[in-house]
């Protein structure tokens, strides 16, 4: 169960943009890291996940999914890529109107970057809640790629509990300290239309983001695949033999003999222009056929694992688990109890 008093030592009182110079040189942390193994970061794989993230904020299912999450609960919600400068709450339905009104400072911009930051850096793997000196609570759930964190849902600006006059004096004196001018009945009265959740609503809150980020994961994977964007006609080509030959025992080198190119030059083309590697996008393909073939209960897990081009079923539930997050098995009894 998510900590709800978990403290940080930043301030965080809204969700703003704010030019990147504002914020403190800081060392490289455990995110920065986790981004250089996985390629999430700067280049063209952070560019990459970008567009992705972009794309899947743009899908019919995520609109209609944040319209739903704002009315049912009353807070935003945001997808956001791994590498932003762009803070997600600000301007958006149900922003706290307290944060809205401090966003006037750069110095107020920076600590929310901040928070942020250190946000993302505890919630690499799992979902995290973190809570600002005001008491206000944000939390993250990574949306990842197989093993690939593309980026992160993020709700928050709430408080666990009904706000004091010793916190709003707290908050005050923060937002003071940061030159932000503001008229102190005004400013209270924002603070005190915080939305408060009880803990047991806001397990059920991160619980829901956790479930969509599983979706979402899966829509992302389909997205990954169908992008053509301005790809060389021999990586069109490739794809297509892929699509063809995905049921039989493919490999690099015939794919490349069969795109009129050297295994070497090939292999190096393939992943620059799509990001992963030849055997890794074969394995995604195979994987949204066997998604597919789950729908029907008639079939054998074993059956769809050699169906869909597995040669062991081993091979297939890694695969399978590591893509989506789940077994096979447990993807179809999901299917099945909707």
């Amino acid at each position: 169960m998510l900590n709800l008093k978990d403290p940080v030592p930043a301030p965080c009182f809204h969700k703003c943009e704010c030019s990147p110079e504002v914020v403190p040189a800081k060392k490289s942390s455990r995110r920065t890291a986790d981004v250089a193994v996985n390629g999430n970061g700067a280049g063209s794989n952070g560019s990459n996940n970008r567009a992705l993230i972009k794309a899947i904020s743009d899908s019919k299912v995520y609109q209609e999914y944040e319209r739903a999450f704002n009315t049912l609960t009353g807070l935003p919600v945001s997808l956001q890529p791994v590498e932003t400068w762009q803070l997600p709450h600000h301007g958006k339905r149900n922003e706290n109107p307290f944060c809205a009104l401090v966003s006037q400072k750069s110095r107020a911009c920076a600590a929310c970057l901040q928070v942020w930051e250190q946000l993302c850096e505890k919630a690499v793997n799992e979902p995290k809640t973190i809570s600002c000196p005001a008491g206000l609570l944000d939390t993250a759930v990574p949306v990842r790629l197989g093993d690939r964190l593309i980026g992160y849902l993020q709700t928050g600006q709430l408080l666990g509990q009904r706000p004091t006059q010793r916190q709003f004096e707290k908050a005050a004196k923060l937002v003071a300290g940061w030159g932000v001018d503001l008229n102190r009945e005004e400013l209270r009265k924002a603070f005190y239309a915080t939305k408060v959740v009880t803990a047991k609503q806001h397990e059920s809150i991160v619980r829901l983001l956790t479930i969509f980020a599983q979706h979402l994961a899966m829509l992302g994977n389909q997205i990954f695949i169908q992008q053509k964007n301005t790809e060389p006609p021999i990586i069109k080509r490739a794809k297509e033999y892929i699509e063809e030959h995905h049921t039989e025992e493919v490999s690099l080198a015939r794919a490349a003999k069969a795109v009129n190119m050297s295994t070497f030059y090939f292999c190096k083309m393939f992943k620059k222009v799509t990001g992963i590697n030849f055997t890794d996008y074969l394995s995604r393909v195979r994987i949204e056929k066997a998604k597919n073939l789950l729908l029907n209960p008639n079939l054998r897990v074993s059956e769809i694992a050699f169906e869909v081009g597995f040669q062991s079923l081993t091979h297939f539930n890694r695969v399978f688990k590591k893509l989506l997050g789940q077994s096979p098995t447990e993807y179809r009894a999901q299917l099945l109890a909707r």
